[in-house]
């Protein structure tokens, strides 16, 4: 067994709020290799994790934001507000930088590592979460961190390719985007797909620099 696993401490209990099937599994996969009398408690769904919250105040929450029904960031923000007992540690691929930006400036105690870190980062933000600490990725220290972007001229994409990116910059995930334009999960998810093909970006991190970059988003909308 890795010894730096040894900072984790068994009184701890995890509520793994991710309905990624393979990520829910691989995460308790990873806490159960430290000890495997740790309590791992699941929510699917805001409602029920509001209520674990109730009986485990004091518990290590890892959550996939954009896989949940909140209707909302400020949603979000007031459920972590009320589990103040509770440290918070977001774990997703779809973290726009302006969302970013407005968790991490309001709630500076709030941890982020993404799916897509190497195995060592998201144990070390593991750790350190269970250890009271805040771990802030890569991608997160870059929001905080980054400036605002030079102007650039706008791509060849199609005018509803720049209305779907605009709203991806401005921190909604695709389920969200897909509901306001009454469309469906999969036709947003494909446009997604092409924009990010398109522009030669990776992630929603590298698009929403693009479209800041290229006047989609207004600057005064990117510091709100």
């Amino acid at each position: 067994m890795n010894k730096s696993w040894s900072v984790f401490s068994p009184e701890v209990t995890y509520i793994l709020a991710d309905n990624q099937d393979i990520t829910h599994d691989g995460m308790t996969f990873l806490l159960h290799q430290q000890n495997k009398k740790s309590p791992i408690i699941t929510a699917t769904t805001c409602n029920e994790l509001q209520e674990k919250l109730k009986f485990y105040p004091e518990s290590v929450v890892i959550l996939d934001y954009t896989l949940f029904d909140y209707s909302s960031v400020y949603q979000f923000l007031n459920m972590r507000a009320g589990a103040k007992e509770s440290s918070w540690l977001l774990f997703s691929d779809e973290l726009g930088e302006i969302f970013l930006r407005r968790i991490l400036l309001s709630d500076s105690s709030i941890s982020v590592v993404m799916k897509q870190d190497k195995r060592e980062e998201i144990i070390k933000a593991l750790q350190t979460v269970s250890a009271g600490g805040v771990f802030l990725c890569e991608t997160a220290k870059s929001v905080l961190g980054g400036d605002m972007p030079k102007r650039a001229e706008p791509d060849k994409l199609t005018a509803t390719e720049k209305l779907i990116l605009r709203e991806i910059a401005l921190g909604k995930m695709t389920k969200e985007i897909a509901w306001e334009k009454n469309l469906s999960f999969h036709t947003i998810n494909t446009h997604r797909r092409n924009i990010f093909r398109k522009l030669g970006v990776n992630n929603a991190h590298e698009a929403t620099k693009y479209a800041l970059q290229a006047g989609l988003v207004d600057v005064l909308e990117y510091y709100i």
